[in-house]
């Protein structure tokens, strides 16, 4: 199953299994940002940003570091809670051979505290840096960082989800679910940006633009 049809699934279930209201404030809060006039994301042409993160051992990435050994995909993603996300990371994990045979390597953030960012079992499927952003600033340099709307921190409270405790944070942040590709000098070379975090840059986009660097 291709990513796309693995996120229309999870989209079907999603309407078919929550509440009415639910599904109207989620959308809602989708057809905000698209709808802002907010252009998000560094652009392609830009330098992207460099930042040293720690990923789920608690060992710290650079990413300049790791742009001295070739390409990096670089991917933003909500949380471990969110089932796309989940969905994206597991189908990413399918093409880290294809990347790595192209020379680049993949590295996701997400703004969850290094304790919630990957579980045990997790830490084994996936072969990929997984990086703590806990401030947002990361996020925020790329320009993909927002305030969480009161009326989905609501929902979330009420799922029993609270997303500052669980970023280790004060503040209800998330970043918008990007993609970026970065050459090895520095430069963004496609950026993909959605508001729909239910829609993520497709496996075989990332190798066609793999192959242009």
């Amino acid at each position: 199953m291709s990513l796309a049809q693995a996120l229309a699934t999870a989209k079907q279930e999603f309407i078919a299994h929550t509440p009415l209201e639910i599904q109207t404030k989620m959308f809602r809060q989708i057809k905000e940002q698209q709808e802002s006039g907010i252009t998000y994301g560094r652009q392609e042409g830009q330098r992207a940003k460099d930042f040293a993160l720690k990923n789920a051992l608690g060992e710290t990435v650079n990413l300049y570091d790791e742009l001295s050994k070739g390409p990096v995909v670089l991917t933003f993603y909500r949380g471990g809670w969110c089932p796309f996300c989940n969905t994206q990371l597991k189908s990413y994990q399918k093409l880290l051979p294809d990347i790595v045979a192209l020379g680049g390597q993949l590295i996701a953030i997400s703004p969850q505290s290094p304790d919630n960012t990957l579980s045990h079992q997790e830490k084994e499927k996936l072969s990929f840096q997984v990086l703590s952003d806990t401030n947002g600033l990361v996020a925020a340099f790329y320009n993909i960082l927002y305030d969480v709307p009161d009326y989905i921190q609501n929902i979330m409270k009420q799922a029993g989800m609270d997303l500052a405790e669980y970023n280790a944070m004060d503040r209800w942040v998330l970043p918008i679910p990007s993609t970026f590709m970065i050459d090895e000098s520095g430069i963004i070379r496609s950026a993909y940006v959605n508001p729909d975090f239910m829609q993520r840059f497709d496996p075989d986009d990332i190798l066609q633009e793999l192959r242009k660097l």
